[in-house]
């Protein structure tokens, strides 16, 4: 059975039945694993599961451009193993239509703290901002109140393209997303990466609350990685880059898609 076909079976829930899911402060959990896994974890979650579903589909695209200083230092920040550290990116949901600037801070208590704004003339491709950029922050102000950096201070550097799944446990409680088919796009080296055999689940949640995921995740004794799209993107697209601490989760990605 396709992908597509099991996440047609889930009972579906919209983005408006969403809105209180949102869980902008969390605690996230991560794994890493093969494609050919994904089809055992859908079985197992279904009973315990929302889709989400959006004009009637249920398998959504993601485009992400991350920025960072000319020396990388949140990429560096993370290699070096600092609690306190930010991703900075404007996400396009393509099928929605909707795009936003986002702040991924995480503190040293392990928590992750999302803030965004809209920015719907927003171009991933040519960089640029269109005429409604500016609603209640302009991007300038966003990125100073909410960042350590200044907008000036901050380039493109890498691009990410993937296929998300998005699924709520029906006490909605957590969310839990499955990306797959992710494409990495160096804007700076001009390198690509892409690891189709891949598949990265995150579980999303307010707290240690119980998890259907944990069990099923347990029972199928996969577990937990903890892995960024942009760090791991990025030390595989930039030759000269210090990557020593990433490398073994790389040799485990590989080894992963090699099976």
């Amino acid at each position: 059975m396709s992908i597509s076909s099991q996440i047609s079976k889930y009972d579906p829930i919209s983005l408006s039945e969403m809105e209180n899911v949102k869980l902008m402060n969390r605690i996230d959990t991560k794994y890493a694993v093969p494609i050919s896994v994904l089809p055992a974890i859908l079985e197992a979650a279904q009973a315990d599961y929302f889709a989400q579903e959006i004009d009637g589909q249920r398998i959504a695209t993601y485009d992400t451009m991350y920025y960072d200083t000319d020396t990388l230092d949140m990429y560096v920040r993370h290699h070096d193993r600092q609690l306190v550290r930010q991703k900075i990116r404007v996400r396009q949901y393509v099928e929605s239509d909707l795009t936003f600037l986002e702040i991924k801070r995480k503190n040293n208590k392990g928590r992750t703290k999302k803030k965004r704004i809209a920015v719907p003339g927003f171009a991933i491709s040519a960089n640029t901002f269109g005429e409604s950029k500016r609603e209640t922050w302009s991007v300038e102000d966003f990125i100073a109140a909410k960042s350590r950096y200044q907008w000036s201070e901050l380039s493109p550097h890498l691009s990410t393209r993937f296929h998300r799944i998005t699924l709520v446990n029906k006490a909605k409680t957590e969310r839990l997303t499955i990306d797959m088919d992710l494409v990495w796009d160096n804007v700076v080296t001009g390198e690509s990466k892409t690891f189709p055999e891949l598949v990265i689940v995150e579980l999303k949640r307010d707290g240690n609350v119980p998890s259907p995921m944990n069990k099923i995740m347990l029972d199928l004794r996969i577990h937990q990685l903890k892995i960024s799209k942009y760090c791991i993107g990025t030390a595989l697209t930039t030759p000269k880059i210090k990557k020593n601490r990433f490398k073994s989760k790389i040799r485990k990605i590989e080894k992963l898609c090699q099976n």
